[in-house]
């Protein structure tokens, strides 16, 4: 199976999101500053890095997990699901896609941050609102990763797309 977390940037609740799929983040309690801007690729990617695939592990099930910033496009996930299922169909192939919308977590700090950090570049005030904003949605992220697992796990469908709005 391949995951793989999507939302705007593809830097903040992906890189989170990941980090917890991977287990490399604790989620029995609140996370250190520290332990937040440490995440790989946390706060890290350009706007020259929307719309690519990274690579965060393999997981304890043998499952890749991958992020993307899509920006604001509505068409990303949509083009990605088809192009999936093409090439599923044309190479036989059998990989169970899932593709899940972190979004619905991003809390208004996280967004200010986000704009303040990777648009404006005033990291001074930008990174402490990340990481207040992080602060705040970690619950979301674990229960959402949590989710997706299980939806991959349990449906029967070859590509999968969550919208997650149930986080909002």
């Amino acid at each position: 199976m391949i995951y793989i977390y999507n939302d705007f940037g593809g830097t903040h609740t992906t890189a989170l999101a990941a980090a917890y799929h991977l287990k490399k983040l604790p989620s029995d309690r609140k996370l250190t500053k520290e332990e937040i801007l440490n995440a790989n690729y946390f706060n890290k990617l350009t706007s020259s890095d929307m719309g690519k695939l990274i690579f965060h592990g393999i997981d304890e099930d043998g499952n890749s997990v991958y992020t993307i910033g899509r920006r604001s496009s509505k068409l990303v996930v949509p083009a990605l699901k088809n192009l999936s299922l093409l090439l599923q169909d044309k190479y036989n192939g059998h990989e169970k896609i899932v593709f899940s919308n972190t979004s619905p977590t991003v809390p208004f700090a996280m967004t200010i941050g986000g704009f303040l950090s990777r648009g404006l570049k005033i990291d001074f005030i930008g990174v402490s609102l990340l990481v207040l904003g992080a602060k705040q949605c970690c619950n979301d992220i674990i229960r959402l990763v949590e989710n997706t697992k299980q939806k991959g796990k349990s449906n029967n469908e070859t590509v999968i797309v969550l919208e997650n709005h149930e986080f909002k």
